[in-house]
């Protein structure tokens, strides 16, 4: 139960971080600080999130994130930006969680985290961006404050119940990859519309130059 319970802990943290990872950041700071269900007692690894530095930057950042991730466009210029930047704190938020453990098996621990906050980061960012294309911004807040609530909900569930955690998080990130490939192939669809119909546009330009000349 205890395995259970560390790698629950470090898939959340590697799933959410994905979508906010200041926000993941700063709850788990608060966590740590104020020893919220005994988080800092089983996870000791976290205790460096306890450090106000941490918790004011990602404070901070989670405001600036807070606003920016509601404005059209700009929320994806911020997704662009942190497509590094988050499955790299996912990752290490990951590790801290597991504890000490063997140098390889921290390599794969870190492989592997990072690759389900890029999951994640990457469904996010695919979806915002065809949210972008609907002209009303109302898309954009309801998006952001769901992904908002999810990231309290699943820290919470983390918090209380780490074990049931680790399946919960197992089947939403099944479920993650499965929505990342219906925005992706609905993507290209639309990308390939857009090409046929400038296409379309530029022979009938085409066709009516050829009959004014004649």
């Amino acid at each position: 139960m205890e395995i259970l319970s560390t790698l629950g802990v470090a898939l959340g943290f590697a799933s959410l971080a994905g979508l906010n990872l200041y926000l993941t950041t700063f709850l788990a700071s608060l966590a740590v600080r104020f020893n919220w269900a005994n988080f800092a007692e089983q996870h000791e690894g976290l205790d460096v999130l306890a450090n106000p530095w941490i918790m004011a930057i990602s404070g901070t950042l989670f405001v600036v994130e807070f606003f920016a991730d509601k404005i059209p466009w700009v929320d994806s210029s911020w997704d662009a930006l942190h497509t590094f930047i988050r499955p790299v704190g996912g990752g290490l938020l990951a590790i801290a969680a597991l504890g000490e453990m063997d140098p390889a098996i921290t390599v794969v621990a870190a492989l592997l985290s990072g690759s389900t906050s890029l999951l994640t980061h990457t469904t996010k960012a695919s979806s915002r961006l065809l949210i972008n294309t609907s002209p009303e911004p109302v898309s954009n807040i309801a998006a952001s404050v769901g992904e908002d609530g999810l990231v309290l909900g699943g820290f919470s569930l983390m918090a209380l119940a780490p074990a049931i955690s680790f399946f919960i998080f197992a089947v939403a990130i099944i479920i993650t990859g499965w929505i990342l490939w219906k925005v992706i192939t609905k993507a290209r669809k639309a990308l390939q519309g857009f090409r046929q119909r400038k296409q379309a546009k530029r022979l009938a330009k085409q066709q009516a130059k050829e009959l004014g000349s004649t």
